[in-house]
């Protein structure tokens, strides 16, 4: 499989596992370019029927239903991220010596001979905000970019698309780099590594090694974590282009090859002539919305790799000052009778939780929804100081209860056994009658939300009425 020039797909017969987000635009493409697409989908729901109608009236072959065989002649499979490795599909194809490439795979071979570099970011948490942070900083220095990749824009589009680009600003998840092997980003960084997805990975180190190939083949900078030492662990391993450099941010001062904080002011010591004696300003503290500890974590990350890629400092502030995060990342409502109400729903897991938690002094956290086979004792351990009380919901709310009783024995826990509508603005009514003036009200629910939501977005939506509620 060359580049993907037309030549290459003529008559190629490839399979493509999922419907999805993913699943039909990479059929569409390779339609379009000439190969005989059969598409393969686990589910044979109204939604898979009404896409596969839309796609067999372009004459691609869909089987709904039937995920697991694979089609008689496939010289290569292109999967949805979000399918697990150990499918029979995939076993079949290994046994057949058949290639299986995610979407991202796509997008890289069907580039361009002048495509943009691509600038990736990875990591457990703050994926989406350092990209979008990426973004605001390369287009405030002049340059035609995009937040594209796991942020829901599809790369697919970006590269085959009529836009012309200097760069792309790259969201990877640990799936999608694990299906795409060739891939070489200009620079990259790998934010943090906290257990996510063990269930679909198989392990910690495979989903450690899964995130790390986004440093193979890094041309400039590989962007580690100082205060997370698996991520410099995972720049050690990598297999880099001859001068690619080790690029450390801290939110400590900064040491040479590092970008750090001192004083309030965040700093630039490796992009910069004689770094051993010299550092860049580079913008404020208060310049990251919001300027909580890990969300300048994530705007040094950002900072590093638009250096990396050549940008002047005056359009990192810039970049920094003009972007606004999405909803429900650690979401300022309201104040109400002197406590603060922040709305963090987006932390779905306990790594994010905890930085949510390091952002404020005196907490009444709201918590709970579905664990995924996660444990709060370190957690809860680590925050129990922050906390004046704790109100717990969803279907495994017992877990943190019972590690709250093991770490803050001392710290009141009311415990709402509802998850009807109605439980968010009870919840919110309890924080209230738990915090004092100067405290915040946090829901940081360090677990998903399908208990009780459709998503993270409709819990916070739910969380912010009923603070508007209190207000009134």
């Amino acid at each position: 499989m060359g580049s993907g020039q037309v030549t290459d797909w003529q008559g190629k017969n490839v399979t493509v596992a999922g419907l999805g987000v993913s699943g039909v635009p990479a059929a569409k493409v390779l339609h379009g370019l000439g190969a005989n697409v059969t598409v393969v989908n686990d589910g044979d729901d109204e939604r898979a029927r009404a896409q596969a109608a839309e796609l067999e009236a372009l004459g691609v072959t869909v089987r709904l239903g039937d995920g697991e065989t694979l089609p008689e002649g496939t010289e290569l499979i292109v999967t949805a991220p979000g399918w697990k490795p150990d499918k029979p599909l995939f076993l079949a194809a290994g046994r057949a010596g058949v290639p299986v490439w995610g979407d991202v795979e796509l997008a890289w071979r069907l580039r361009g001979p002048d495509a943009p570099p691509w600038l990736a970011v990875t990591g457990t948490n703050g994926k989406t905000t350092t990209v979008q942070m990426l973004a605001s900083i390369l287009t405030a220095a002049g340059l035609r970019t995009a937040a594209v990749g796991n942020i829901g824009v599809s790369l697919l589009d970006a590269v085959l698309g009529e836009e012309r680009y200097d760069v792309l600003a790259v969201e990877l998840s640990s799936y999608q780099l694990h299906w795409a092997p060739s891939l070489r980003a200009h620079s990259a960084v790998v934010l943090n590594l906290a257990p996510d997805h063990l269930d679909w990975h198989g392990s910690m180190e495979a989903y450690a090694a899964d995130k790390g190939r986004v440093y193979e083949g890094n041309r400039v900078a590989c962007v580690y974590n100082a205060a997370d030492k698996a991520t410099e662990d995972l720049v050690r391993e990598a297999d880099v282009e001859e001068g690619c450099r080790a690029i450390g941010f801290t939110l400590g001062t900064p040491g040479p090859s590092q970008l750090g904080v001192v004083e309030g002011i965040l700093v630039d010591r490796a992009f910069v002539e004689n770094r051993h004696e010299n550092a860049q300003e580079l913008a404020e503290v208060a310049d990251v919305n919001p300027p909580a500890p890990h969300n300048v974590a994530n705007a040094l990350a950002a900072a590093a790799l638009a250096r990396a890629f050549g940008v002047p400092p005056q359009a990192v502030r810039d970049g920094l000052r003009a972007f606004t995060p999405d909803a429900h990342r650690i979401a300022h409502v309201a104040d109400v009778d002197g406590v603060a109400y922040v709305d963090d729903s987006k932390a779905t897991n306990t790594h994010a939780a905890e930085a949510s938690l390091a952002a404020y002094e005196s907490i009444v956290w709201i918590a709970g929804g579905l664990a995924k086979g996660a444990t709060f004792d370190e957690l809860v351990a680590r925050s129990a100081k922050r906390l004046r009380g704790v109100v717990l919901i969803g279907a495994d709310r017992a877990l943190i209860r019972e590690a709250l009783a093991r770490h803050a024995p001392e710290v009141p826990v009311v415990d709402l056994d509802r998850t009807d509508t109605g439980a968010m603005l009870q919840a919110v009514q309890e924080a209230k009658r738990l915090a004092g003036p100067g405290d915040t009200v946090l829901l940081a629910p360090a677990c998903a939300s399908m208990d009780m939501f459709a998503n993270y977005n409709r819990r916070g939506d739910a969380f912010a009425q009923a603070v508007r509620e209190l207000g009134a």
